[in-house]
């Protein structure tokens, strides 16, 4: 008798969870969108924006030079003299291993493949453009070359001082210190009008904006000169 009450109580005891288990709601289904409620797109990679270019990735190739090439600096190429440090632009039609962004060296040369060294400073881009022609004419037939400057570097002057944007300016075409401070910004609330004052080498010239404004001593009103800088105080 003792036994199997013992059987009784082990055979509870198993089908008691069994039970428990088979009695557990189902799980809920995942609920679907109602009858003509738009769908959720699936997250997407934002596209760019106007303007904006994906990254690629890609690695400048040697000696190239990565610059804003959107526009080219405004000189006249067949008035603009090449410098030292600025950026030249080739172009050789078909040809794009040749046309990339070349900085003209110290020495006033710059390389190119084929064209090898080629003096660039001291000549307009006009000129350039003939020797780069030349150069490549002995390993090819009527290359189509157009040279551009993208970055004017070997010309500058510089302000600092009480103006709304100090720093480095290029001097592209013949500027004023009247057109120079209009460049920058103007004067701040706070300058010194009467004691401007144009450092070019050793030689300090003055410049009184209260004057100039008034159409008093305009000889002040001098052009600039690569180097030149112009501190308001």
């Amino acid at each position: 008798m003792k036994q199997f009450v013992s059987r009784l109580i082990c055979a509870g005891l198993w089908l008691c969870p069994l039970l428990a288990w088979s009695q557990q709601p189902p799980a809920p289904a995942p609920a679907k969108p109602a009858a003509g409620a738009p769908e959720v797109p699936a997250a997407q990679e934002p596209k760019p924006g106007p303007g904006e270019t994906k990254p690629t990735g890609d690695a400048p190739k040697p000696g190239e030079v990565k610059a804003d090439t959107t526009v080219a600096a405004a000189v006249d190429p067949s008035s603009y003299v090449i410098g030292a440090e600025d950026v030249v632009s080739i172009s050789v039609w078909r040809e794009p291993e040749l046309s990339r962004l070349y900085v003209v060296r110290p020495d006033g040369k710059l390389s190119m493949p084929l064209g090898g060294d080629i003096v660039a400073a001291g000549v307009t881009p006009a000129v350039l453009n003939e020797r780069v022609i030349a150069a490549l004419s002995e390993f090819m037939t009527k290359p189509e070359v157009m040279v551009e400057i993208r970055q004017v570097n070997s010309k500058r002057y510089y302000i600092s001082g009480e103006v709304g944007r100090a720093g480095p300016y290029p001097l592209v075409t013949p500027v004023t210190m009247l057109e120079a401070l209009s460049l920058a910004g103007g004067l701040r609330d706070f300058a010194n009008k009467k004691k401007i004052v144009i450092m070019r080498g050793d030689e300090r010239i003055k410049f009184n904006y209260a004057e100039v404004i008034k159409g008093k001593k305009m000889e002040q009103n001098i052009q600039l000169k690569p180097g030149d800088h112009i501190i308001v105080p």
